[in-house]
């Protein structure tokens, strides 16, 4: 199936109780198969009249403790943002779904990567951040969509899954597992009415300084510790690795491919593909760099996860950028092309004094 029909199916065994979405491409086959699938289990389905109104409807549906999920493409997203702030500024947990296109402004429908910044730094006001998980095949957007739910749940905050129009279009085998229907989750400050309780409120407005100051504080805790548990990344070929690929998404894929050409010609390349982008996997990218004497980041962007790459090395590791944008990507042929040039050249003394952690 192709990427977005798995997101539908992943959704469904993640046990989505609601969908709000707008059409937009390259996206729409998860809102036509969320209206397919969804009613006759039970479920709500909603194509909202804007992104605007998704979002908000998510956010209605988070604060009575369901959960709800939309999905979008890269400028549909970017009307989502303000929505996406109050979701996280009231503490509730949603999945939002985002296959990149072209951009700036409208753009064009091929993949892209261009909404890096926009989904790890949180792309709305004020300091909150999104956990974004990067998926690199279909079956990858199917189980990263169940595994949204559960981290959106844990952490009582939004969750990205980060893909783009390659990946959602393409088709390749997924397997579908029978999955246990989810546990439900105690939501004691969820409004589901106030007949046996005391009423409660879910929002982000606090006037006064010092509640909205210890509200931040609140949640730069939960930040911390997401931080600290969820770091996720794998690791391919880079145990003796002397050029390690860094690379998400489609350009992962490209890049284990050549990764693979160059280990048949007997040179050491290998692949260390962030799975989450934030938090962004410093401790395993470190790791994964101990015999590397040179990164080579490969993005359809023109510099956005190369400066989470910069911020985890340090200068400890000279860095090579393969940049592309506007719908195009590198070939594999110019990444494998690229990998043995840096792995023949003689090695430059580097002016960073530093050790490898």
């Amino acid at each position: 199936m192709s990427g977005n029909d798995a997101v539908v199916e992943g959704a469904i065994r993640g046990g989505v109780d609601c969908y709000f979405g707008y059409p937009i491409t390259p996206q729409n086959e998860i809102i036509a198969g969320m209206a397919a699938r969804l009613p006759p289990l039970g479920r709500v389905f909603l194509q909202s009249e804007s992104e605007l109104a998704a979002i908000s409807m998510v956010h209605g549906a988070a604060a009575a403790g369901k959960r709800a999920m939309t999905t979008s493409s890269s400028p549909g997203v970017s009307l989502m943002q303000e929505g996406i702030s109050y979701i996280a500024g009231s503490q509730l947990p949603a999945v939002v779904v985002n296959v990149q296109r072209g951009g700036p402004g409208l753009g064009n429908i091929a993949p892209a990567q261009g909404d890096y910044y926009q989904a790890t730094r949180g792309g709305g006001n004020g300091d909150y951040r999104t956990i974004v998980l990067a998926p690199d095949s279909a079956q990858e957007m199917h189980d990263f969509t169940i595994e949204a739910f559960e981290l959106a749940d844990k952490y009582r905050t939004p969750v990205v899954v980060l893909s783009d129009g390659r990946l959602g279009q393409m088709m390749e085998p997924v397997e579908l597992t029978d999955l246990p229907a989810p546990k439900p989750v105690e939501k004691p400050w969820a409004l589901t009415g106030a007949k046996d309780r005391e009423p409660q409120v879910v929002c982000s407005l606090r006037l006064p300084v010092p509640d909205l100051a210890e509200h931040n504080r609140v949640l730069q805790k939960v930040y911390r510790e997401i931080e600290r548990v969820e770091q996720r990344a794998e690791s391919y070929l880079t145990d003796d690795a002397r050029l390690v690929f860094v690379a998400y998404g489609t350009c992962a894929r490209l890049s284990r491919e050549a990764v693979d050409l160059l280990r048949d010609d007997g040179l050491k390349a290998g692949l260390l593909r962030p799975i989450t982008l934030w938090p962004f996997p410093n401790k395993k990218l470190l790791a994964a760099t101990k015999k590397a004497r040179t990164l080579l980041v490969s993005e359809m962007s023109y510099g956005q996860m190369v400066d989470d790459v910069r911020l985890a090395v340090e200068g400890r590791v000279p860095i090579e950028f393969l940049a592309y944008a506007g719908g195009e990507a590198p070939s594999v042929k110019e990444l494998y092309a690229l990998g043995r040039k840096l792995l023949k050249k003689p090695r430059k003394k580097h002016a960073s004094k530093g050790k490898r952690r």
